[in-house]
This record gives structure tokens, C-alpha cells and sequence, in this order.
């Protein structure tokens, strides 16, 4: 399968939408046990006999023919007669799959620079997206702005009817009214819940983009590997840095929302906003390395509008530039023993990281590795990088929308049927 290319859009200019709010949905971050969730998820692998699903899912057949019937009565599952068994005495075997062609959900990640947007059929494959500067405006015209934005994109696909809008951003989220506080963006109770569903008139559900990562690990399966008991701790960095926790088969979601490791001492002397020296976030995130590396002559300074990004520093360790190269392994060290610090707290099963700041310089990744070893106290520990690699954003943001129907795809369906496209 091709990636699909994300874009820079054009200016879009849209008309203020009047649709009343829809209350916020709070995501699914887990795997649900109800019938018709297990058999959507086991049809998300591709084209599924019944009796193959009655397997996989421990259902009696009675209850997967059950749930297949309202599965397909909903338009959520389709019959695949192309497929049937030739030779079969009596009834003919159709297998079933989950309609990849019909629906689509939205996904939007908003990040502290650049926010994605992308659209995912009910596989979880992403079908194409674009990004945009994250706007440094007022929160509500900001996430207007953005909003637009993904209404613009969702127009380009008007053959897929969409269904639901997830919405994963850093911050503390409160899932149940939509509302977040990101002091990054100096937002403070951003309805981000409520501007979404007014501009698109879809349902909304809004998480943590470190718990919907996790999330994605969790419930985007490849359909190659089986779910495997115990706990995961996810770790993210790139911009800013979080940590998650999966529990066999939910994501740990406090009530008070995610903890922070973004003021986790390092030993670096980078300045942090809080007044101390050596917080991990300002010292791994990508805009203070690449203020770094400008003041260090490692990246040239430009101006206007071609001004160094993160890339410039990644392609000039790549170009043979050892201050470059030690810079980002200094980074990668630095990752390494924080994975190990927070590994040794929770002791979880195994441990994941994701995050363009582990996976963008391939090279940091045998170091951080290694750090790691190093510095856990503990013994030897399951590590390893996310599966979904440099695009993680975007699947935590399809994963948001993604996990009220695999949770209760019926329920799911009826609550998205008010949209009239």
C-alpha cells in the first residue's frame, strides 16, 4: 500500500456552520468484550468465514450469525460472495468482512507546531491527510481554523460517507465534555469538542495523544501478531513528551488526567521555562534542539519564509556533520535513560516508544537502546520501537474516532446516522 502524501492546503474560506453541538463521546481506549465488538474487530483482518469468527472470538456460531446479521443490517459488514467455498454440500460458506469502501472517520491530531489531519476507512487504514501549521491564535479561533481545515479535506472524499471526528492533542483532556488544557498553546478549557461538531456536524471524541497512541497499539491490530496479556508502558517524545499505560486490555485513562514527564530531570543545563535547568521536554524537544543546533552554527539561520526546521538537523547528521550527529545522540542517550527511569517506576510487561524524536534519526535508536540497558535497574526488559513508526500521530488521531465503534459498533453506528451527508 502506498502512504499517502500529507499536504499543505490552500486557504479555505468556509461559512460558520449553525448545527447545534453534539455532546462529546468519550473515546474507547480498550478492547471491548460485548459480541458484535468482537466480531467487527475480528472482520477488520480481512474476509472471515463465520465458523473461522466463532473461533477467534469464542462466540457460539449462533451468536456470530446474530451479530453478523445486525452487522450487515447497519451497513458495517458486507458479505463477500465472490469468496464462497465452490463444492460445498449445502449451504454455501460466504465469508464477511468490515465495508472499507463506504464510511470514513476523521482524525485530527493537533500538535504544538503542525497539526494532521487524516481520514481512516474502519480497518484503521489511513486513506490520505495533509498538515497545517498548528495556528498561534486564540484557542477557539485556532481550533475554528483547524476545523475548517478538516471539513475542506473531508469535501475532497465525497463518495465516503464520514461517521465520527476523533481529535488528539497534548494537555490535560476531559474526554467526558470535550475540553482541554494545553499549556503549550496557552489554551485553558478549549472546546475543542464542541467547535468540531459544530463546523463538521459530526460526533466528537477528544483523548490524550499519548493514551491514543497506546490506544492504537492496542486495537490497530496487523493482524500478524495475537494481543498479548500484561502491561505496556508507552513513552512518547517528540515536541513535547508523555507517558501511558495499557492494562491488558484498556489504556489506563486517571481521572484527573495523563502524568507528566515533561520536567523529569536529564543533568542537561537547557534552560526550562519553570526556572530549573534539564527538564526532558525542553531538552528533547525538537524546537529547543533545533535552537541548539542554530546557535551552534550546526544549522544555518534563515530568515522568513525558509526558516530551519527539525529536517535541516537530520539531514546534516546524515551529510556527515559530527556536532549534528552528536547532538541527536546526546538526545537518543538522554531518551534512553529517561525510558529506563520511568521503565524501573511501573515495571511494566514491556515497554514502547514512539515519537519522530526516537524514530526520525535512525542511527539513535541502537543508542538509546543501549541506554536504556544501561541505566534499568531491573532485569533485561521487552523494548521496542511503535509499530506505526514516524506516523503515530496520525493513527492516535484515527484511533480516537475508531475506538467508539469498536467498542459498540451498533450504538455507534445510530449516534452518527443524525449526520445528513
Amino acid at each position: 500500500m502506498t502512504s499517502p502524501t500529507l499536504e499543505r492546503p490552500s486557504t479555505v474560506t468556509l461559512p460558520a456552520r449553525t448545527a447545534p453541538a453534539r455532546p462529546a463521546v468519550p473515546p474507547e481506549l480498550r478492547i471491548a468484550d460485548n459480541p458484535a465488538a468482537a466480531v467487527l474487530r475480528a472482520a477488520t483482518r480481512g474476509p472471515i468465514f463465520r465458523d473461522s469468527a466463532a473461533q477467534t472470538t469464542g462466540l457460539s456460531i449462533a451468536t456470530v450469525n446474530r451479530q453478523v446479521s445486525a452487522l450487515l443490517s447497519a451497513g458495517l459488514l458486507r458479505e463477500r460472495a465472490d469468496l464462497t467455498a465452490s463444492g460445498a454440500v449445502g449451504r454455501p460458506r460466504v465469508p464477511f468482512e468490515v465495508d472499507t469502501d463506504s464510511y470514513t472517520t476523521l482524525g485530527v491530531h493537533i500538535g504544538a507546531t503542525v497539526s494532521r489531519i487524516v481520514a481512516a476507512d474502519l480497518s484503521g487504514r489511513i486513506l490520505g491527510g495533509l498538515e497545517i501549521a498548528t495556528p498561534q491564535a486564540g484557542q477557539e479561533a485556532a481550533l475554528t481554523i483547524i476545523a475548517r481545515s478538516a471539513k475542506a479535506f473531508l469535501d475532497r472524499l465525497p463518495r465516503r460517507r464520514p461517521l465520527w471526528t476523533g481529535v488528539a492533542l497534548a494537555g490535560r483532556v476531559d474526554p467526558s465534555a470535550g475540553v482541554v488544557d494545553h499549556p503549550r498553546l496557552d489554551w485553558q478549557a478549549a472546546p475543542v469538542a464542541a467547535v468540531f461538531g459544530a463546523v463538521l456536524d459530526l460526533p466528537v471524541s477528544v483523548a490524550a495523544h499519548v493514551e491514543a497512541m497506546a490506544a492504537a497499539e492496542l486495537l490497530l491490530s496487523s493482524g500478524t501478531e495475537e494481543q498479548r496479556p500484561g502491561s505496556s508502558l508507552y513513552i512518547y517524545a517528540r515536541e513535547t513528551a508523555g507517558v501511558a499505560v495499557t492494562l491488558h486490555d484498556r489504556v489506563h485513562t486517571p481521572a484527573n488526567g495523563p502524568g507528566s514527564i515533561a520536567h523529569l530531570p536529564t543533568g542537561s543545563d537547557v534552560e526550562c521555562s519553570c526556572g530549573r535547568r534539564g527538564c526532558l521536554e525542553v531538552t528533547v524537544g525538537e524546537g529547543a534542539l533545533l535552537a541548539r543546533a542554530v546557535r551552534a552554527g550546526i544549522v544555518p539561520k534563515r530568515e522568513a519564509p525558509r526558516r530551519p526546521v527539525i529536517a535541516d538537523l537530520y539531514r546534516a547528521a546524515e551529510s556527515g556533520s559530527a556536532p549534528a550527529r552528536d547532538l541527536l545522540l546526546e538526545r537518543a542517550e538522554i531518551l534512553g535513560r529517561t525510558a529506563a527511569l520511568v521503565r524501573d517506576m511501573f515495571n511494566p510487561d514491556r515497554v514502547i516508544l514512539g515519537g519522530q524524536a526516537f524514530t526520525a534519526y535512525r542511527p539513535g535508536i541502537e543508542t538509546v537502546a543501549k541506554a536504556f540497558t544501561q541505566s534499568t535497574t531491573l532485569p533485561p526488559a521487552d523494548l521496542r520501537i511503535s509499530r506505526f513508526g514516524g506516523r503515530v500521530q496520525e493513527h492516535a488521531a484515527s484511533v480516537t474516532a475508531l475506538s467508539v465503534f469498536y467498542a459498540d459498533p451498533l450504538s455507534a453506528m445510530r449516534r452518527s446516522t443524525r449526520n445528513p451527508r
